[in-house]
């Protein structure tokens, strides 16, 4: 399986509303893309000194469900639409588990 790991911190312009859209985002995508095999996601809970606001864990069957994931129209409308206006810096990486 491979697990993919985002940590995003926000822009200034991130009210509470549009950080409530994203996450609201990231849950919905298992609905939208058939590859997604779970999901996690929300705010950091500021109990350390922290340098992202927000976290999201997907797992994938492998290689090619992160890919399908990646080119998916609902993926590519969160990061357009939702997460770029508000994001200041992203980090990923993926793990096999």
């Amino acid at each position: 399986m491979l697990r993919h790991i985002i940590l995003l911190r926000w822009s200034p312009d991130a009210t509470d509303a549009r950080r409530e859209a994203a996450a609201a985002a990231f849950r919905a995508l298992p609905g939208a893309i058939g590859e997604i095999r779970a999901l996690a996601c929300g705010p950091d809970l500021a109990l350390g000194d922290n340098e992202h606001d927000f976290a999201a864990v997907l797992d994938f069957d492998d290689a090619d469900g992160w890919h399908a994931y990646q080119r998916h129209p609902a993926h590519r409308a969160l990061v357009a639409d939702v997460l770029a206006p508000i994001l200041a810096r992203r980090a990923a990486i993926q793990i096999d588990v």
